[in-house]
């Protein structure tokens, strides 16, 4: 077994490789491993519009950047009506209303990055 660190697109990662099992390959030196990256600073929090009161939780389905608040806190909204427009793998996907009520609160702003499950509004 072999021990590299690869870095790719700036996240380092350790890599074993079994040797002896090359079937054909021709077997090359692996070139001088790059030093680990500082620490990347922790992202910060989106800013709330208001608290999660309960109700029912509106969430992301994919992680994404949050490109578009298309409904305001106090909205009343209908089930398939957008109340936030994530953008993932260069496309904007709506985040819909599960059903019918009123917006309690939005929990992220444009440009912050959310990963699939968090929590980006709140509904009534």
């Amino acid at each position: 077994m072999k021990n590299y660190t690869v870095t790719v697109n700036g996240n380092v990662y350790q890599v074993t490789v079994e040797e002896g099992t090359t079937n054909g390959v021709v077997q090359k030196a692996a070139p001088a491993a790059a030093p680990a990256p500082a620490a990347a600073p922790a992202a910060a929090p989106a800013p709330a519009a208001s608290g999660n009161q309960g109700g029912t939780p509106v969430t992301a389905s994919v992680p994404g950047k949050v490109v578009k608040v298309d409904a305001a806190v106090g909205a009343q909204v209908k089930a398939g009506d957008a109340i936030v427009t994530l953008e993932a793998m260069k496309m904007e996907i709506p985040v819909v209303a599960p059903k019918d009520g009123k917006v309690v609160s939005i929990e992220v702003a444009v440009g912050a990055a959310v990963e699939n499950g968090d929590l980006l509004a709140t509904m009534d």
